[in-house]
């Protein structure tokens, strides 16, 4: 399965997806990487690994729809059957979303629906929660909403700063990405209305307490 990844910055998870893909039994093959940025650091990262890479500014074009259309036509030159989103910050236009319907899988460092948008980590410690997450989820027109593939949580601890939950956050994201890909790839799963369906064998834990006290 061929695929393109869209960036705007250094690109981690791009760079967790590219190294995951370069293993001889992965079945799906990144084909190209465009940034909206001209200077965002993971063009480089990509050429290392050998993967043709092509800038497109949104400042560029009078609209956001024109923007996409670009995209879109870049996108289909590439050969690319899917669109892997990794901190690309752009809204895409309902349109372009629909065109790629179910297609198109993004990540984002919440537990979704909880905490969309931006600065997740730094709400997440002003609500006092105890627990965050990620999410690797299809991609609809509303920000942040489409079907959930996987989730991974983290316990929130009394000491944790923004960087220390994002690194643990992180760290799950660059585990569920490429497995959320290779399931895709290997036609493991499949949206159903709002579900995504996994064709796989499954294994759900039993739930957490956090925190955990010694009587507990």
């Amino acid at each position: 399965m061929r695929f393109a990844i869209l960036i705007s910055g250094r690109g981690s998870n791009m760079q967790a997806l590219l190294e995951a893909c370069a293993a001889t039994d992965h079945p799906a093959k990144p084909v190209i990487v465009i940034s909206n940025k001209a200077d965002a650091a993971g063009l480089a990262i990509a050429e290392s690994h050998g993967v043709p890479t092509k800038v497109i500014s949104h400042r560029d074009y009078p609209s956001r729809q024109a923007f996409d259309d670009a995209l879109h036509d870049a996108i289909i030159d590439s050969g690319a059957e899917v669109i892997c989103l990794a901190g690309f910050m752009r809204l895409l236009e309902a349109e372009f979303v629909d065109r790629w319907r179910d297609r198109i899988l993004n990540v984002h460092p919440s537990l979704l629906p909880a905490y969309r948008g931006l600065h997740t980590h730094q709400r997440v410690l002003e609500d006092g929660v105890r627990f965050s997450g990620c999410t690797v989820h299809f991609v609809r027109s509303e920000m942040d909403e489409g079907p959930i593939v996987f989730q991974a949580c983290v316990p929130v601890r009394a000491d944790d700063t923004e960087d220390a939950l994002a690194a643990r956050v992180l760290a799950w994201e660059h585990k569920l990405y490429p497995l959320a890909l290779r399931l895709m790839a290997e036609g493991k799963l499949r949206v159903e209305g709002s579900r995504v369906l996994l064709d796989t064998p499954l294994r759900v834990q039993d739930g957490l307490m956090s925190p955990c006290p010694e009587i507990a």
